[in-house]
């Protein structure tokens, strides 16, 4: 097999479930968020493990990645964070998935399979736009959207949700805005008399800034996989409170082949890279077309036999180049650590993210979805 793969150490994934678990306290429900194949750590085998763990609730994207966990023997619960499409309704319905509803349609397609399957009451969460302005029904129209639910056989409101869009920085004058927003929406939604619904806004972002919105319910994402948020004003001094939590995902790859060089000599594609003097270089295996930004190149680093080593010359579709010269006794077939750590070196995600961009968090993100399929997953447990 191609020497580039991913360790996902489920034994750490179920570790930070406790974690955020014990943070937020019994009385809050978490919600594990594995939207984009659990990002990029597989969204099956992370699911099943924190179904053991005692996970009760997960959210997907969609109605296919719902149905493939359902597919897989998950039977938590499923929420589904942006809908689903027309056509998909009869499987929502008989795989117990649970829709995020905002639009009138939503509302009739569901209720007639309800109807016409005979399996009332079906939950549903209605998603609310506080200020994203991306999905959800807008505060004014929410009544009239709760008055649809009611009228609608078979359907019972269990939910009711919105999305933070700056939960990591401190001082956003728009969260508190949006916190203001959500609570005019769950008055609303009390005086229309649903009184046993649940409230969740909080994503790993305000689970770890703002204990005021956990509400019901949280819904940890890439934070569960190890990655709270760092990029947060200098100008407020409140602390960040993380839950204790650790990467999940180490990706990994050995050396194929060494060659030595002269001084001068152009290296890679454009020959944008040229040595100072006689170096040593490594070969790897692994590429952008694996998801290792371009943006790394002559820019990155790696870690070989526990010391780092500088990505040189352009990251080619297939093949990175280390210079090793400093680093004594490396050999072909010698493991190479790209995110992950030894005893004396560290390189996390977010190396790669603050590397790529200046938006961190965001590319934290692309960084682990990124990695593509290519690249074999290896779980720990």
């Amino acid at each position: 097999m191609r020497p580039t793969w991913a360790e996902v150490s489920l034994k750490i994934l179920r570790h930070n479930f406790r974690s955020i678990q014990h943070h937020v306290g019994t009385d809050v429900t978490v919600c594990a968020v594995l939207k984009s194949n659990a990002f990029g750590h597989g969204v099956v085998e992370c699911a099943r493990a924190l179904e053991e763990e005692g996970a009760t609730w997960f959210a997907v994207t969609s109605t296919e990645e719902g149905v493939r966990l359902r597919d897989a023997g998950v039977t938590g619960r499923i929420l589904l964070l942006t809908g689903y499409w027309q056509g998909e309704e009869e499987e929502v319905v008989k795989r117990q998935l649970t829709p995020s509803v905002w639009e009138p349609w939503h509302i009739k397609l569901l209720a007639d399979v309800v109807d016409k399957l005979s399996c009332a009451p079906f939950p549903v969460h209605v998603k609310v736009d506080t200020g994203l302005a991306r999905l959800g029904v807008g505060c004014k129209a929410l009544p009239d959207l709760l008055q649809v639910i009611r009228s609608a056989p078979g359907l019972a409101l269990e939910g009711v949700f919105t999305h933070l869009a700056s939960a990591e920085v401190l001082d956003a004058p728009d969260v508190p805005e949006q916190m203001r927003y959500f609570q005019i929406v769950r008055n609303t939604v009390l005086k229309a008399g649903f009184l046993s619904v649940n409230f969740h806004m909080a994503n790993s972002a305000a689970l770890a800034t703002r204990p005021a919105t956990w509400k019901d319910m949280v819904r940890p994402g890439v934070g569960l996989f190890g990655y709270f948020p760092d990029s947060v004003s200098n100008r407020v001094q409140s602390p960040i409170t993380s839950p204790a939590t650790m990467p999940v995902l180490s990706w990994k790859t050995r050396i194929i082949s060494l060659r030595e060089v002269g001084a001068n000599q152009r290296v890679g594609y454009n020959g944008t890279y040229v040595t100072a003097v006689p170096t040593r270089l490594a070969a790897l295996p692994v590429g952008f077309a694996d998801g290792l930004s371009r943006q790394l190149s002559s820019r990155g680093r790696a870690i070989v036999r526990d010391a780092f080593a500088s990505i040189v010359g352009l990251i080619a579709t297939d093949i990175t180049l280390l210079d090793v010269t400093r680093i004594r006794d490396v050999s072909v077939g010698d493991e190479v650590i790209l995110i992950g750590s030894t005893e004396h070196c560290h390189i996390t995600a977010r190396e790669h993210a603050d590397i790529r961009g200046t938006a961190p968090d965001s590319e934290l993100l692309e960084v682990l979805c990124g990695i593509g399929s290519r690249v074999r997953r290896q779980y720990i447990y």
